[in-house]
């Protein structure tokens, strides 16, 4: 299921300066990211964004959650 919900982020360099967007879409990951952080629901994302899917902001989080999730290196 996670592996299916990440086929949906996509980036391509010709496309929104190469950062990572929803379904080929020019929608960023970024965007999606800053309307949840300021308080709109999926609901409302939703609305505003009628080509956008629940899964499509499932996407975004998961790939969010990803980015943090990377080994801690210590210098020896």
């Amino acid at each position: 299921m996670t592996t299916d919900l990440l086929k949906r982020i996509t980036i391509e360099a010709d496309k929104c300066g190469g950062k990572p967007c929803i379904r080929k879409l020019r929608i960023r990951v970024r965007d999606v990211l800053d309307m949840l952080a300021s308080g709109m629901t999926n609901k409302e994302i939703l609305e505003d964004f009628p080509y956008l899917e629940d899964d499509d902001i499932k996407a975004v989080l998961l790939y969010a959650a990803r980015q943090f999730d990377h080994p801690i290196l210590n210098v020896a």
